[in-house]
């Protein structure tokens, strides 16, 4: 049976399945709705309550599969103590996983059982199209929906200019263009936000997350941050994850501004994302082709045209080399195959320069 307090942040038929072994413990389903350092801020069945992670949860799973803004949770309510315990995290649907900062690295999720992901940039100068594909990039590693939302438009001069130039990288993705100051652009935002559907604001600091949301909540859940004049980059305001109902019954999930967002196991959210370059390299005449001086290389091709912007091809290559980086980092033999693929490579550039010298000759 579905209770109207869970209901109203999402849960389902489908959710009560998966709750149902828990249940049998005497535990309580509830969903994460505020995450900070020293615990989390639950919706139950009853009401609100305060947790934090059981130890046997924590020690038996990795940073990425520890509760997060977004989890639904089996919770022991421990009546007459002031927090209670959550034992199991309910399988996600989706989920938004980094790298971890720090020297350890390691996977961190972010986000989870997340709809729609609202990508947040600012019509400034600070507007990032590569970052912006990182963002793109995480979000269909995800399984989540990505919509550009690009803020502060009542303070840029030629908006259709800098929707073009994002749409070029975007790729089907919608592209809005909105001001929450002056509500242009909100209405056709309001439309993928639906009752009972997670959005979550990702973007980096200064980009418009936090005055977005007190917009579309129409009162101030959120702190915001004025710009510094020198560069137009924002100060953080938001210093924890917190899933927001609006008074449409949309759920919207804030997070901390994150600049880099370091990519972690995203390869076809990256194939999906630079799909025009994957179609490229499929056309050309050897299988690795590294798209530098080989012949036949239809991705060079389609930059000497114009079709193809070498800064985006750049882009692609970079986030291609980090995510084998950490794939070698974390498997000895990737490190081995990947040294083996770049000998071979280097012995079939050598005796294609070696032909073609022949040929000249």
């Amino acid at each position: 049976m579905l209770t109207t307090a869970l209901s109203d942040y999402g849960w389902t038929e489908a959710l009560q399945a998966d709750f149902q072994p828990f249940a049998t413990q005497g535990l309580i389903p509830g969903r994460i709705i505020v995450q900070q350092r020293g615990g989390y801020r639950l919706v139950t069945p009853g009401g609100e309550i305060d947790a934090r992670a059981s130890g046997a949860l924590m020690k038996a799973t990795a940073e990425d599969g520890r509760p997060t803004a977004g989890d639904w949770v089996a919770v022991e309510a421990r009546p007459g103590e002031t927090t209670a315990l959550v034992h199991h995290i309910l399988p996600r649907r989706t989920a938004f996983v980094r790298k971890a900062s720090g020297p350890r690295g390691g996977a961190q999720a972010v986000a989870t059982n997340v709809d729609v992901a609202l990508l947040v940039a600012s019509l400034n100068s600070d507007l990032n199209l590569r970052r912006l594909e990182r963002y793109l990039a995480t979000t269909y590693e995800s399984g989540a929906e990505p919509v550009i939302v690009l803020t502060k438009a009542d303070l840029t001069p030629d908006v259709a200019a800098r929707v073009a130039e994002v749409e070029a990288i975007a790729f089907g993705a919608p592209v809005l263009a909105i001001s929450s100051k002056t509500g242009e652009g909100l209405d056709a935002l309001a439309t993928h936000l639906r009752p009972g559907r997670t959005a979550v604001l990702l973007g980096s600091s200064g980009a418009g997350k936090s005055t977005l949301l007190n917009a579309l909540a129409g009162e101030e859940k959120m702190d915001t941050g004025e710009i510094r004049e020198a560069d137009e980059r924002g100060r953080h305001t938001t210093t924890h994850r917190e899933l927001v109902r609006l008074t449409s019954g949309a759920l919207i999930l804030d997070t901390p501004g994150m600049r880099e967002l370091g990519l972690w196991e995203a390869e076809a959210g990256v194939a999906q994302t630079f799909a025009d370059i994957e179609a490229l390299a499929e056309q050309c005449r050897f299988r690795d082709c590294g798209h530098g001086a080989e012949p036949g290389c239809a991705v060079r091709a389609a930059i000497e045209a114009g079709d193809l912007d070498p800064a985006r091809l750049k882009s692609f290559e970079k986030l291609q080399a980090e995510l084998a980086f950490e794939r070698r980092k974390e498997d000895p033999r990737a490190a081995m195959e990947n040294k083996k693929l770049w000998i071979s490579r280097h012995k079939a550039g050598r005796a294609r320069m070696k032909a073609k010298r022949g040929d000249d000759g």
